[in-house]
């Protein structure tokens, strides 16, 4: 039936030499498991248990889920055509759901690599770029918005007297981000500082020696440059400081669901995913702390 099947998919249905290739080792891997398991290789025979004890095998010959996901596709496709030439009444397949596959957690920065960066470590002139890119990081960081809201704001987003920022989000809904004293202070000095060097008719908040405005690879720049000075992770973006953000608020007793307004998600779902980073950040600190979780040799778990 196997060499029926691949002359089907490659002539009939035309798929690729690779694809023909793939499915032909995948299925043959399948009947050599049923023929190990039950001493014959009986597709009539086969019912949705062995199928998913058979994903349960190859998980356990640490394969990975979007491998396993790639075989089951496989076999999916087989047995519809099994079940087309009436050789089983039903695909066992089709119950079969594919294992979902681990979604990394964000990076973020510590928040000790923070205060690092923009109280303690590092000297700021008083040149325009120097305080621009200071200013962005902080920015970016104390409020987590993205890049392209960054992009979008003008002088008239941000209100001094109330401290807050009014951004344009996706589909051009609008939210209000307060932010605090010395960040004000750095925004007051920054302006100020532009306005001498360029003047004060520009566009955007933020912009070019030139006065016209910046794009989104210069901002990138702005910060991997920044982020590398106190931070090894291997990306350094400004998204990562949304990041960054969201885990220091929640880190330090923020709700979520303010958190999610902050962050201007139109799903509480989205947000979720920093309580995974917190409770990482938590479980660490537990860990390298608490004297009944360590042990001599190392720690309990590693």
């Amino acid at each position: 039936m196997l060499q029926k099947f691949i002359k089907y998919i490659r002539y009939e249905k035309g798929y690729s030499s690779h694809t023909v290739l793939s499915y032909n080792n995948d299925i043959s891997q399948f009947e050599e498991y049923l023929l190990q398991q039950t001493g014959e290789v009986n597709h009539a025979a086969v019912d949705s248990d062995i199928v998913r004890n058979y994903v349960v095998w190859l998980m356990g010959q640490n394969m990975t889920p979007r491998s396993v996901g790639r075989k089951l596709s496989a076999l999916r496709t087989f047995y519809k055509y099994l079940v087309k030439l009436d050789v089983v009444a039903l695909s066992p397949v089709a119950m079969v759901a594919k294992p979902k596959e681990a979604k990394p957690l964000p990076s973020f920065v510590k928040q000790s690599d923070m205060a690092q960066l923009l109280e303690e470590g590092i000297e700021v002139s008083d040149d325009f770029v120097s305080l621009r890119d200071r200013l962005i990081l902080d920015v970016l960081y104390q409020t987590g918005m993205r890049r392209a809201e960054l992009l979008q704001l003008r002088d008239k987003d941000v209100d001094m007297s109330a401290r807050t920022i009014k951004v344009t989000g996706k589909r051009n809904k609008q939210r209000i981000i307060p932010y605090g004293a010395k960040l004000q202070s750095s925004i007051e000095k920054y302006i100020a500082v532009r306005n001498k060097e360029v003047g004060g008719e520009v566009e955007t908040l933020f912009v070019r020696e030139n006065g016209e405005p910046l794009y989104p690879m210069m901002v990138y720049r702005i910060v991997k440059a920044g982020l590398a000075k106190v931070s090894t992770l291997s990306k350094l973006s400004p998204h990562v400081l949304r990041h960054t953000f969201a885990s220091a608020m929640l880190n330090n007793g923020a709700e979520m669901d303010s958190v999610k307004e902050l962050l201007g998600h139109a799903s509480l779902t989205s947000t979720q995913v920093y309580t995974h980073i917190t409770f990482e950040e938590l479980k660490h600190n537990y860990n390298h702390a608490h004297p009944r979780a360590l042990k001599k040799g190392g720690l309990y778990g590693d």
